[in-house]
C-alpha cells in the first residue's frame, strides 16, 4: 500500500527539476526520460522490490517497461548515483565499527566488508570474493582514502583474524596513524549489525545476484539510498519519504559533474 501510495505522488512538480546539459548524455538513446529512469531506480533501490514489482508499479502509470530494462537502469545509473552522493557527504567520526556479512553470488558466498562510525553513519564498503587479510587490508584502505571522513582513533573489529596483520601493514605504509587503536569488542559492533539489515533485506528480495560485478553496482546503490535515507547527505533529512528522495536523486544529476 505504501509503495502505491508513493507511485501516486512520487512526479510531483517533475518538471520544475531540469537535469543539466552536462547530464543528459548519460541518458542518450534511452526510450523514457531520465526523470522516470532515476525513479524506477529509486524505487528498486529503496524497498525490497524485485524488477518484476518495480514492471508492474511503473504499469499502473501506463508505462510498459520490460523488467529486463528496469535491470539494465539499476546497473547503469545504481553505481553512478553514488559516485555523485559522496561528495555531499556529511564528515562521519573518528570511532569505527568493521565487520562483513555474507552474499550469495551465482549459487556461492562471496563476502561484503562495512564499516560505520558510532553513531551508525556509512563510511565505506567492499564486496569481495575472498575473506582474508588481504580483503581486509584493500577495504581498509579504501575507507582511508575517503574524503568524507577523519583518519580513525580506533578501529574496533570482529573476530576476523585478517584485521590486525591488515592494520599493521597499512600502519608501516603510513596509510594509518600509528597511534590508531583495533579493538575486539563484539558487543560494539551491535550498531553494525543492526545496519546490515537494512541491505541484506534488499539483497534478498533481489533473489541473489548472477554476477559479482553485477552485484557490485547494484549494493552500490542500496549504500547510497541507505545513506541518504540515514540523513549522511548535505539537504537530506533522516528518514526521507519517497518523494523527497526521488528530489534528491535528480538534483545529484542536475549537479554538473
Amino acid at each position: 500500500m505504501e509503495v502505491l501510495q508513493l507511485c501516486r505522488s512520487a512526479l510531483i512538480s517533475l518538471a520544475d527539476m531540469v537535469l543539466a546539459p552536462t547530464v543528459v548524455g548519460l541518458f542518450k538513446w534511452r526510450q523514457f526520460e531520465p526523470e522516470m529512469i532515476l525513479l524506477a531506480v529509486g524505487w528498486y533501490l529503496r524497498f525490497s522490490l524485485s524488477y518484476r514489482d518495480v514492471e508492474e508499479l511503473l504499469a499502473e502509470r501506463g508505462l510498459l517497461v520490460d523488467h529486463v530494462t528496469v535491470w539494465r537502469w539499476v546497473q547503469r545509473y545504481a553505481l553512478e548515483t553514488q559516485h555523485r552522493l559522496r561528495p555531499r557527504l556529511r564528515p562521519t567520526n573518528a570511532s569505527w565499527r568493521v565487520d562483513e556479512t555474507y552474499i550469495r553470488v551465482k549459487g556461492k558466498w562471496v563476502y561484503l566488508y562495512r564499516a560505520v562510525d558510532s553513531s551508525g553513519a556509512t563510511i565505506d564498503f567492499l564486496l569481495s570474493a575472498k575473506r582474508d587479510a588481504a580483503a581486509a587490508e584493500r577495504f581498509l584502505a579504501k575507507a582511508l582514502g575517503g574524503e568524507n571522513h577523519p583518519a580513525p582513533r580506533v578501529i574496533n573489529i570482529d573476530e576476523h583474524a585478517g584485521y590486525p596483520p591488515a592494520i599493521e601493514r597499512l600502519k608501516a605504509e603510513d596509510a594509518l596513524e600509528e597511534n590508531c587503536r583495533h579493538r575486539p569488542v563484539q558487543y560494539l559492533n551491535n550498531v553494525l549489525e543492526q545496519d546490515h539489515r537494512a541491505i541484506k533485506r534488499r539483497v534478498r528480495a533481489s533473489q541473489h545476484f548472477r554476477t559479482f560485478w553485477g552485484a557490485w553496482r547494484t549494493i552500490a546503490g542500496y549504500e547510497a539510498i541507505h545513506m541518504i535515507r540515514k540523513g549522511q547527505a548535505c539537504w537530506s533529512a533522516a528518514g526521507a519519504k519517497v518523494g523527497l528522495l526521488h528530489r534528491f536523486i535528480l538534483d545529484l544529476f542536475a549537479a554538473t559533474s
